[in-house]
């Protein structure tokens, strides 16, 4: 018997230290988050900060990042790091991917020397937590129509506005908060306990439960000159971010994928229907290799999109190719595992429904499905079609 990986030599076009990197983190999440994590998503609760520490400890906080306390590893070891977090649960590669490939990019993307001396060594280190705040209640897709707004008043600058759906919100340390001003849009540094700044936790929801997601109140909140991110420039800044944490779901999908496979691939061959392995016959047969089929296809693109960010020739309409590949086919790999377990399959006891209501958000947040879409039809056509 194969795993899903080895039917298609995954292993032998990978270095010996993505290897490496991959079965470390997969060691970790096996041992520190596999144990708790069904009791976590039904709770509807997540440790961040007693988590992030050790996530801090193996690098894997802004890993692809270089220096300021950052690992600098590769596109590819993240994204198999990404890989391994996911097939945990997609929560925490949530919060991973909001930290390193959102916050911390983008303070290191567009911050001055003194902000990034500041935040991202005790960032990378887990010891402080950052968000993201871009989307809006009314502004998902379209963030360009933002209504935070930031004023100067001398040499302050004053924000106003709310933002939406944002992880890690209500435990961070330091938002990192996008306004329109006067000019175009900016990013600033927002230290949470700055007056004015108000982070709600969100419940009741039906996915992402093991993940925190708050609300963000900006009312009248000052902040001096030098909390600008002095490189910002207009809306093009945190899309060059998205496209950042976009990579990662790209193997991030994957992963929880995989671990759907893999909980049904044993279910199957344990459990008897009509006095025979349910493994043994054909129809169940048959939806396991399709759903192994479009794992390794979407395995392989992740590698290919990998490999090009890593010689940073990787385009962002390739970049939304794979995002759109990996979630849409890893929640139909999920609801498929899901009818081979009946009706184990929506209990706790299994992770097949927990990854699917999952990725009900991760086929949505940082990019729709028909957003992606589109991207790769003005791509082929030259035509927008957004408006």
């Amino acid at each position: 018997m194969v795993t899903v990986e080895e039917l298609f030599g995954i292993d032998a076009l990978l270095s010996a230290e993505e290897r490496e990197i991959r079965d470390t983190v997969a060691a970790f999440a096996a041992r520190r988050l596999r144990p708790h994590i069904a009791e976590w998503f039904e709770a509807g609760t997540f440790p961040a900060r007693e988590i992030a520490p050790e996530l801090g400890a193996l690098g894997l906080l802004g890993m692809h990042l270089e220096g300021y306390g950052c690992a600098g590893m590769s596109a590819t070891m993240y994204g198999l790091a990404c890989q391994e977090l996911e097939a945990i649960d997609s929560g925490v590669r949530s919060m991973v991917s909001v930290q390193g490939s959102l916050a911390m990019t983008a303070i290191h993307t567009f911050g001055s020397e003194e902000q990034k001396r500041q935040w991202l060594p005790e960032m990378a280190a887990g010891r402080a937590i950052g968000c993201f705040g871009l989307t809006e209640p009314d502004f998902g897709s379209n963030p360009g129509g933002m209504r935070t707004r930031a004023k100067r008043d001398g040499s302050d600058w004053v924000l106003n506005g709310s933002k939406m759906w944002i992880t890690n919100g209500s435990v961070a340390d330091i938002a990192v908060v996008w306004a329109q001003t006067d000019a175009k849009i900016r990013g600033f540094l927002v230290p949470t306990d700055t007056p004015g700044f108000t982070a709600r936790e969100m419940h009741r929801k039906l996915s992402l439960r093991a993940s925190v997601t708050a609300e963000l109140d900006l009312d009248d909140v000052r902040l001096p000159a030098e909390a600008v991110l002095p490189e910002s420039n207009g809306l093009s800044s945190p899309l060059a971010c998205l496209s950042e944490a976009r990579f990662g779901i790209i193997f991030g999908a994957l992963g929880a994928a995989r671990d759907c496979l893999a909980a049904t691939i044993e279910y199957a061959r344990t459990r008897e229907v009509f006095d025979k392995p349910l493994a043994a016959y054909q129809l169940t047969q048959a939806k396991l290799a399709d759903m192994a089929l479009e794992f390794g296809k979407g395995q392989l693109l992740a590698l290919h999109l990998g490999r090009l960010k890593d010689r940073h020739e990787v385009l962002p309409e390739q970049i939304s190719a794979g995002k759109l590949n990996s979630t849409r086919e890893a929640i139909a790999i999920a609801r498929e595992c899901r009818t081979i377990l009946g009706a184990n399959g929506i209990t706790l006891d299994y992770p097949v429904l927990r990854h699917a209501n999952n990725l009900e958000s991760v086929l949505t947040y940082e990019g729709t499905a028909e957003v992606h879409q589109l991207v790769l039809g003005k791509a082929l056509t030259d035509a927008n079609a957004f408006r």
